[in-house]
């Protein structure tokens, strides 16, 4: 009977982007960057790992469906963990585990590869398993990096921060964390969901055509992350909304600058994703302040960021400019729960909207996912659980 082990990883939001490698193999990246944690109980990879002596060879599910084994990425993450097992052990029993196959499953529970970091939260479940299965200790965060370069923010929760280093062998291109959930515990975010299908150019061909052909983007790495990097820290432990959102903000519309200063441009954000923009200034001007703060990854698709007083105002506000049709209403709010009751403050939204050049119509957003600050991985010891039996086979859901 082989030994199995699940655990389930969490997606992260990056606040200050990581975009583009200083090494390709490694994956090092040009600049330092910066997250949030997001809970698990809404988004999160969750993977089952099973090793025996028996198995002929390795095999790999990914959302019930198998893929080849024969992925760079994902062999760098087993061979580092056999490697490090073996240096810890350095037995015979340890040096024979370490040969045999495994047969890994894997599943989201949101849109993979849709800009929704979903390889981040799937590396991160991976190496924890791994690392569990072959009773690795300490740091894992340069494990997951090998996988995906953001992954390794995912294996801590609350805010996290990856350091570019600077040595050549990557040792020092690490994560840690910079705050846990519980230093700003009532902070919320609404996933806007534009598109759920696959990005037509992926993160790591768009990022290695910014930095063989972008004008803008060693400027972005060298002199604006830095300062980016300094200043959000110090809002984070001050919980200052207002200088953490104007950052995260700026930080979100130069990425997207530096994507569409490559050649040839990559766009991802699209008619929707720029009316969200809209939406999310004139609102905070609306009420005189900011209350929201907005940030898109590689894709179209929006992460607000607001405080738990302000959730159920937002959510009514996006009903108002992008309801969604009548066969979304029913699923259209997912995860935690929102009062759609409340005033959303916006008496005469629908000249808000011409102002800000919204044009209102249903079904623009696919569906919003409702969640929090959330922890790092976690594995799962409730058998039924697992996406694998004894024998190493997919389990029926």
């Amino acid at each position: 009977m082989a030994s199995v082990v699940t655990f389930t990883a969490p997606v992260n939001i990056a606040l200050i982007k990581y975009w583009g490698k200083r090494n390709e193999e490694l994956i090092l990246p040009l600049a330092s960057s910066l997250s949030v944690t997001l809970n698990q109980d809404e988004m999160c990879a969750k993977t089952t790992i099973a090793i025996s002596k028996d198995f002929t060879k390795d095999l790999f599910w990914l959302n019930n469906e198998e893929q080849t084994f024969d992925n760079p990425r994902l062999l760098n993450c087993l061979k580092e963990v056999r490697r490090r097992a073996f240096e810890k052990h350095g037995d015979k029993n340890s040096a024979e585990r370490s040969k045999y196959h495994v047969h890994i499953a894997s599943t989201n529970n949101f849109p993979t590869a849709a800009g929704l970091a979903s390889s981040a939260a799937g590396y991160a479940c991976l190496v924890s398993a791994l690392a569990r299965i072959y009773d690795v200790d300490g740091d894992i965060s340069e494990l997951a990096r090998l996988g995906s370069g953001s992954a390794c923010r995912s294996v801590y929760g609350g805010f996290v921060e990856w350091f570019r280093g600077d040595l050549e062998d990557g040792t020092d291109s690490v994560a840690h964390q910079v705050a846990p959930l519980e230093h700003w515990h009532d902070l919320h975010v609404l996933v806007l969901v534009v598109a759920d299908s696959k990005k037509i150019v992926s993160s790591s061909k768009a990022m290695k055509q910014s930095v063989d052909t972008s004008g803008f983007v060693q400027h972005w790495a060298e002199v604006c992350v830095p300062k980016q990097i300094t200043s959000i820290k110090e809002a984070i432990y001050n919980k200052d909304f207002t200088t953490l959102a104007n950052l995260t903000m700026t930080a979100s519309n130069q990425l997207h600058a530096v994507c569409q200063a490559t050649f040839p441009p990559v766009i991802y954000m699209n008619d929707t994703s720029h009316s969200i923009v809209r939406f999310v200034h004139a609102i905070n001007a609306v009420h005189g302040q900011t209350n929201i703060m907005y940030t898109f990854d590689a894709g179209p698709n929006a992460c607000l960021f607001v405080r738990k007083s302000f959730v159920d105002k937002l959510a009514s506000a996006i009903m108002k400019f992008f309801p969604p049709s009548p066969e979304q209403q029913e699923t259209y709010f997912r995860g935690l729960t929102v009062d759609l009751s409340q005033d959303c403050s916006c008496t005469h939204y629908d000249q808000l909207a011409k102002e800000a050049n919204i044009n209102i119509e249903r079904g623009k957003i696919k569906f919003i996912i409702h969640s929090k600050i959330g922890d790092g991985p976690r594995e799962i010891t409730d058998n039924s659980q697992h996406l694998l039996d004894r024998k190493g086979m997919p389990l029926a859901k």
